[in-house]
């Protein structure tokens, strides 16, 4: 996004955060309505072209939001839009992207209001590994061609029962309407707005065995003192590290693995 649509999209989120300190809102309610906006828009390609028209009055394009919304959306999801709508965007795809992202981050206000934010990121971040370590289910998941509500049924058929009903929410909306993302792609912007709930970065942590609860306090200790805020740790195993761990937050990587020191030593070797 370029400055006036980061301006707009950061006013966007203030404008949500607002309703998310209001207890009588219903967030997952918020959530699918606008879900549901972001489909019309995406879809109407003519309709958010003219509500993000920098030449028409904020106004008028708030008043024809709610008039195409009245009715058919709450109040408060009218409201959002229409504030929406008297920003300056500096494409119209990228009201279509805010309103996604909005959506999803209703859905994390009704699972940090539940007290089960951090299950949702973890469950995010498994489901994630899961589908990186199955071709065919990830194939099954991203056919262009397949039946949405087919995939939607997949999700609920791998997740009803193991998982918060906000993270199925969050990852059917990704599989049926992925938006020209990948799979991948989608899982880790979820997962970086479940953090961003929590104002934390999040690290995915590999090592060859299991950390006990000891070591991962000591680890989130020592990464919060680096980065001067709380970091979540998403831990996976994987016996090829051979010792030691790696970090990778964002695209920044500490690897202090054993067969990353091999590695760095046959290159030396060689060269």
């Amino acid at each position: 996004m370029s400055l006036a649509s980061r301006e707009a999209l950061a006013s966007a989120r203030e404008s949500l955060d607002a309703l998310a300190d209001n207890t009588s809102v219903d967030a997952a309610k918020l959530a699918d309505e606008l879900a549901a906006v972001t489909a019309l828009l995406d879809r109407e390609v003519s309709l958010r072209r003219v509500l993000t028209d920098p030449a028409q009055p904020g106004e008028a394009k708030a008043e024809l939001a709610k008039r195409l919304l009245g009715g058919q959306v709450g109040g408060e999801c009218a409201d959002l839009l229409a504030g929406m709508v008297r920003l300056r965007w500096s494409r119209s795809r990228d009201l279509v992207d805010a309103t996604e992202e909005l959506a999803s981050s209703a859905d994390l206000v009704a699972a940090e209001r539940q007290g089960v934010l951090d299950d949702v990121e973890d469950e995010l971040f498994r489901f994630g590994r899961i589908v990186a370590s199955d071709s065919a289910l990830r194939s099954a998941l991203t056919d262009k061609v397949a039946d949405r509500a087919a995939k939607a049924g997949l999700v609920r058929r791998l997740l009803d029962g193991r998982a918060n009903p906000v993270t199925e929410r969050l990852v059917a909306r990704l599989v049926t309407a992925p938006r020209g993302r990948s799979l991948e792609a989608g899982l880790n912007a979820l997962s970086k707005l479940a953090a961003e709930r929590r104002d934390r970065t999040v690290a995915v942590v590999t090592s060859a065995v299991p950390l006990d609860d000891r070591q991962k306090q000591r680890l989130g200790d020592a990464l919060a003192k680096l980065y001067g805020r709380r970091v979540h740790l998403n831990m996976d195993v994987d016996p090829e590290v051979i010792g030691g761990i790696e970090v990778r937050i964002g695209d920044e990587v500490i690897n202090g693995t054993i067969a990353d020191r091999l590695s760095e030593a046959e290159r030396r070797m060689a060269g």
